[in-house]
C-alpha cells in the first residue's frame, strides 16, 4: 500500500457548493439526519434514534473540551479594527489549563487581522463590563513568528483568570466557511451540552447533536460513555495546499486523559468502542502509540512538576516505527501501569497524528462524525476508516440533501476491516 506521505489530496475531493453548508443549526440538536454506514450498506435515521444503531455494551467516547471566545476585537483611536485570534498558549505554560488559569497577564500565540496597521510599541486597549465591573484589557505586540504572533494580554482588575477574561471580552470563533458573524445563539449552540474544559477554538462538532434524551436512551440500552479532552486548534481548518501529504504539517493539539479513563478503555476492548468525533478518535488512537512508546522504553521519565510529556505523537511516526507490534491491550496496560508508577492521575501531552489511508486502527470500531470539507485531513481520516466507500457515503449525502460541515448533519461509520484490537 502507498505510504500516506505520497497521497495526493486532490484524490480526496468532492463538489461542495455553499448552499450545502449549514449556516445555522436546526432548532433541535437531535433532529439532525444521521447516515449509517456498515459493511458497504447505507441507511438513514436521525440522531434522536442513535441508540437503535449502537449495540448494547458499547462504549461511546466524547471530547469534553469547551470552545473559548477566542476572537478579540480592538478599535484603534483612528477607527480601524484589529482582530486578535488566540490560537494557543505560549510555550512557557505547562498546558492549556495552566495558561487559562493565569490572572492579570498572559502570553499567547495569535493570528492578527490588520497586523500591518499595528505599529511597534503601540498598546491596544478596550474596556468592557463584566458582572457590573469595568475591565480594562490591553494587548502588546511581542514577537512575530512563522504563522503567528506572540501577544501579551494584560487586564485590570487582575483577579480574573484568562478563561473568565475571554468569556467577558471575546467572541465565539465560528469556522471560516460559516460566512456570517457570530450571534448570541452561537454561544450556546456552538458548544456541546457536556463541554467542560476551556481550551478549544473550534467545537468538536459531532457532539453538537447530543441531548439529554439521547444520553437517556443510550443508558437504557446499557451503552456506556466516557470522556477525553482534546483542545481543538485552528489547524483543524488548515487547508491542505501541498501536492503530496508529506509537505503538509499537522498542527499539534493538546490531549488530556485520566488514569481512570484508560482503565475503562481497557475493560471495553472486547466490545465496540465508538469515537464521537474525529478529535476523540485521534485521542484514542494516540493513546495506543503512547503506550507503545512506554513498552519500547521511550517514555521512561516524567517531570515531577506536571504530567505533560515532551514529544507526544508526531505526524508520521505511526507509519514508520520499527519496534515490535503489540495489541491494544498490551499497549494500554503498559500505559496505565506507567501512569500508576509515576503517580499520574492525568496524562497531558500533544499529538500530531495524521490518520490517512494506510493507517491500521487499534482502538476504535466506529466513528460518529459530521461531513467534512473536500481536500481536508478529516476527509482522509474517514477514507482511512471505510476505504473507497467514503465516495459512496458522500455521494449519498449530497444526493439526499444532507447538510454539511459544523452545523450540518452527521454519520455513524463502522470500520471496514478489523485491526489488532484486544
Amino acid at each position: 500500500m502507498i505510504h500516506p506521505k505520497e497521497l495526493s489530496i486532490l484524490d480526496y475531493t468532492y463538489p461542495l457548493s455553499d448552499d450545502r453548508i449549514a449556516s445555522f443549526p436546526l432548532n433541535d440538536r437531535d433532529a439532525s439526519k444521521l447516515l449509517i454506514y456498515e459493511k458497504g450498506q447505507i441507511s438513514t435515521d436521525t440522531y434522536r434514534q442513535l441508540a437503535n444503531h449502537i449495540p448494547a455494551d458499547s462504549l461511546l467516547v466524547f471530547n469534553n473540551t469547551k470552545v473559548v471566545e477566542a476572537r478579540l476585537l480592538f478599535q484603534k483611536s483612528t477607527g480601524g479594527v484589529i482582530e486578535i485570534f488566540c490560537l494557543e498558549p505560549h510555550e512557557q505554560y505547562a498546558d492549556i489549563t495552566s495558561a487559562m488559569l493565569q490572572t492579570g497577564k498572559v502570553y499567547w500565540q495569535c493570528l492578527v487581522g490588520g497586523a500591518s496597521k499595528w505599529k511597534a510599541g503601540q498598546v491596544l486597549e478596550k474596556k468592557i463590563r463584566y458582572h457590573n465591573e469595568e475591565i480594562t484589557l490591553q494587548a502588546s505586540y511581542i514577537e512575530k513568528r512563522t504563522g503567528c504572533f506572540i501577544i501579551e494580554l494584560s487586564w485590570t482588575p487582575d483577579a480574573l483568570s484568562f478563561a473568565e477574561l475571554l468569556h467577558a471580552a471575546g467572541a465565539i470563533p465560528l469556522p471560516p466557511y460559516i460566512k456570517r458573524k457570530a450571534e448570541e445563539s452561537d454561544t450556546e449552540r456552538y458548544q456541546t451540552v457536556y463541554a467542560k474544559h476551556d481550551g478549544s477554538v473550534a467545537a468538536p462538532t459531532a457532539g453538537l447533536h447530543f441531548t439529554a434524551h439521547i444520553f437517556n436512551a443510550l443508558r437504557e440500552k446499557n451503552i456506556r460513555h466516557d470522556y477525553v479532552t482534546l483542545h481543538v486548534g485552528a489547524g483543524t481548518f488548515k487547508p491542505v495546499k501541498a501536492e503530496k501529504m508529506n509537505e503538509h504539517a499537522m498542527h499539534a493539539e493538546w490531549i488530556d486523559v485520566s488514569q481512570e479513563f484508560i482503565g475503562h478503555l481497557l475493560e471495553s476492548l472486547t466490545g465496540n468502542i465508538v469515537a464521537v468525533g474525529t478529535t476523540s478518535l485521534r485521542t484514542l488512537e494516540s493513546l495506543y502509540w503512547i503506550g507503545r512508546k512506554v513498552v519500547s522504553g521511550e517514555w521512561s521519565m516524567v517531570s515531577s512538576e506536571w504530567s505533560a510529556v515532551s514529544g507526544g505523537i508526531s505526524q508520521w511516526e505511526v507509519y514508520e516505527r520499527n519496534d515490535k507490534d503489540i495489541t491494544a491491550e498490551a499497549s494500554l496496560t503498559a500505559l496505565l501501569d506507567w501512569m500508576k508508577a509515576n503517580k499520574l492521575e492525568r496524562l497531558v501531552t500533544k499529538t500530531k497524528i495524521l490518520i490517512a489511508p494506510g493507517y491500521q486502527f487499534r482502538i476504535i470500531n466506529g466513528l460518529i462524525t459530521n461531513f467534512h470539507q473536500p481536500q481536508s485531513t478529516l476527509l482522509l481520516l474517514v477514507a482511512a476508516l471505510i476505504g473507497e466507500d467514503w465516495r459512496k457515503v458522500y455521494d449519498y449525502a449530497l444526493t439526499n440533501d444532507f447538510r454539511f460541515l459544523s452545523y450540518g448533519d452527521g454519520s455513524l461509520l463502522w470500520r471496514a476491516v478489523d485491526g489488532l484490537k484486544g
